[in-house]
């Protein structure tokens, strides 16, 4: 007869002891990312934006125009605003003060209840900002001024250290909330100013008449930002196009109410070649567009054709331009405000509202439309600009279509160009961009043939931040890259066909290697962002110097490493004595390499440096064991973190305008490190 199992408790058992119930802020502090996205530099940030989006909801509310953010010395954060204080009068059902339910629940606040009863419109409408960022503060302190009081209460990590107390009278009315963030929790509690002031002027365009102050109270003396801007996202606009050649002088600029939604609109044309448009809902930045932006795109395009048939601009035999010829050089700016925006993600990126679609249409289709017929010089401008770019795609698509065939016909196996690799498992291979035939040959001769491929190129590419599509693909460097890759480019770009999982620039440490590296960074950030967004474009870090002694030899990667490397050889025993008298400075001697040029250096006691100018002075089996061997190799992932900040950069530096480059170098000359 078998026996009945027996009921013994198994150590993989799983019952409801084994349930753990985490009460208030504690799932906060146990999983901090799942509510500000990192412990990171980008976690750490998100803490202010948290707590200022409660004072910008205020001021969309109409209940505030003043907000002030200061960067205390002992590492905390302090946020005033002017507007109705946060209620500290005892809450019905939790018996609470309303205070302390903000800072210590999640849910809960002025933005879930009645219509009546708190916001209308609001960014942060999770409700866990202020109460987020108090349990993964070291402390928070929260200052109410209201109904004739001042009320104050104290929390560490997210525990309130006492009932809310009135600390005296005041006639003003406002919040104050000063936290400190927790290095428990962070892995830097450094804030990083010029990140904060970027932040909070885009944020101050889109809602204008705040007046908003920024002060690094970590400075002596005290750096202060102010920031006050009447134009709304027209001013937006005319700063984003601020180094740039614009087609019109007026910015074209609507702001409507439609029922419960406020859509504003702010549109420029360049002489660029490339779209700006940046999107915004409730003050949050969506990069990956939704429904307001469909509404957006598909009224332009419509209006611009209407206006230039009907002016006959376009003749009947003319093609329609498409989305892509009327949005070339465009900057624009879409914000709408609305009750209840649903997001797709929790990062925000896409607005999911169908309604959006057809509001932004509507108004769009009418103000634009009004626009052009009052501003005719203007639309003359717009629609030459379009017209030319209809003509430039066309140009480029019969380029393109002979590159991709060329591409077929050779099937990828350029003569003397790329050396792929033999695996096609795309999530294990990776391309080299290297610089230059001799380096291309040491990282051929030393790579791993499996997966690493490599593609030299001659010279400097193409600087595309000045050309058009068509001239660009005339770039036997570029065309050459472009089939490396496999992705296309431009409207028919698609990142499912990219060949490798890595991108990996590879250049000299020297000034030409530096300006080949920032014109290959301009063409992937103007005609591939998707390969950066994606995380798969990464800068390959080759060492800068050989410290040899005897048969040991070690690489730096910088001049602090190096000179550590050199203070351990002086330290051992056979040069003890000598360490102690002569410094290194005293006892450096130029040597000449076999090159004739200075980039050997000999220290008495058999030490020998050597100063790496290029990838083509390495060996290659030093280029695979220093910088192509993923056991050792040091890379940085290149990431963009702010769109705009990083399109003004590269639009400064390799733009047409020469004043703001020379601006920059001046005003940036001192911290360049230069190497001649």
């Amino acid at each position: 007869m078998p026996k009945t199992p027996e009921k013994k408790k198994k150590a993989g058992s799983y019952g409801a002891e084994q349930i753990s119930v985490l009460e208030g802020l504690e799932p906060v502090r146990k999983r901090p990312g799942m509510y500000i996205g990192s412990t990171g530099p980008d976690g750490l940030h998100h803490l202010i934006w948290e707590v200022v989006d409660n004072s910008f909801d205020e001021a969309m509310a109409g209940h505030a125009d003043l907000i002030s953010i200061t960067l205390n010395k002992d590492g905390s954060v302090s946020v005033i605003d002017n507007g109705r204080g946060i209620p500290v009068d005892i809450h019905k059902q939790q018996k609470v003060s309303a205070l302390e339910l903000v800072m210590t629940k999640l849910h809960a606040g002025g933005k879930f209840g009645e219509a009546d009863s708190g916001y209308k419109v609001s960014g942060g409408l999770h409700g866990v900002g202020v109460s987020v960022v108090n349990a993964l503060s070291e402390w928070t302190e929260a200052v109410v001024e209201r109904d004739g009081g001042k009320f104050m209460q104290r929390y560490e990590r997210g525990i309130p250290k006492g009932k809310v107390k009135k600390i005296g009278t005041s006639k003003a009315h406002g919040t104050t909330i000063t936290f400190k963030p927790d290095p428990d929790i962070f892995s830097t509690i450094v804030f990083d100013w010029t990140r904060i002031v970027e932040h909070f002027r885009q944020q101050c365009y889109l809602t204008k008449g705040i007046n908003l102050r920024a002060h690094d109270a970590r400075k002596s003396p005290i750096e202060t930002y102010g920031f006050y801007f009447e134009g709304g996202v027209a001013s937006y606009v005319r700063h984003l196009n601020h180094t740039k050649h614009a087609k019109h002088p007026n910015v074209f600029y609507v702001e409507k109410q439609v029922d419960d939604a406020m859509v504003e609109v702010g549109i420029q044309y360049t002489d660029e070649y490339s779209e700006h448009l940046y999107a915004f809902t409730n003050n949050i930045y969506n990069p990956e567009g939704g429904s307001h932006v469909m509404g957006f795109r598909s009224a332009l395009t419509r209006v611009l054709n209407t206006y230039a048939r009907s002016k006959n601009i376009l003749k009947e035999k003319d093609l329609n331009l498409t989305g892509e010829d009327v949005r070339e050089g465009m900057t624009a700016v879409i914000s709408i405000k609305i009750p209840e925006p649903q997001f797709e993600g929790q990062t925000k990126a896409k607005l999911g509202n169908p309604e959006v679609r057809g509001i932004v249409e509507t108004v769009l289709n009418e103000a634009l439309a009004t626009y052009l017929e009052e501003h005719p010089r203007d639309a003359e401008a717009i629609l030459g600009k379009c017209i030319l770019a209809q003509r430039a795609r066309a140009a480029a698509r019969a380029a393109r279509e002979t590159v991709l065939r060329k591409g077929a016909l050779e099937g990828f196996a350029l003569p003397g160009k790329l050396a792929d690799c033999s695996s096609r498992d795309k999530d294990n291979t990776e391309l080299y961009i290297v610089e230059g035939d001799s380096a291309g040959g040491s990282a051929k001769q030393g790579r791993n043939r499996e997966f690493q491929a490599i593609l030299p190129l001659r010279g400097k590419i193409l600087n595309v931040e000045r050309a058009r599509l068509d001239r660009m693909l005339g770039n036997n460097e570029i065309k050459s890259l472009i089939i490396a890759l496999g992705t296309n480019i431009a409207e028919q770009f698609e990142l499912d066909k990219l060949r490798y999982r890595r991108i990996i620039i590879m250049t000299d440490a020297d000034v030409d290697g530096s300006h080949i590296r920032t014109l290959l960074l301009t063409l992937f950030f103007r005609y591939f962002p998707e390969i950066v967004s994606n995380g798969h474009l990464f800068i390959a870090q080759p060492p800068l110097y050989r410290v040899a002694k005897g048969k040991e030899a070690h690489y730096a990667f910088s001049e602090t490493e190096r000179d550590e490397i050199i203070s351990k050889f002086q330290k051992t025993a056979d040069d003890k004595k000598k360490s102690k008298t002569e410094t290194k400075e005293d006892v450096v001697e130029e040597q000449e390499n076999e090159n004739g040029d200075d980039d050997v250096a000999k220290l008495k006691g058999g030490i020998n440096i050597q100063r790496y100018k290029g990838l083509g002075e390495m060996n290659p089996d030093q280029l695979w064991e220093t910088t192509m061997n993923p056991e050792n190799r040091v890379m940085k992932l290149v990431t963009i973190d702010d769109a705009q900040i990083a399109d003004e950069t590269f639009d400064t530096l390799m733009g047409s305008e020469v004043a703001p480059r020379k601006k920059f170098i001046q005003t940036h000359a001192k911290q360049a490190n230069l190497d001649v």
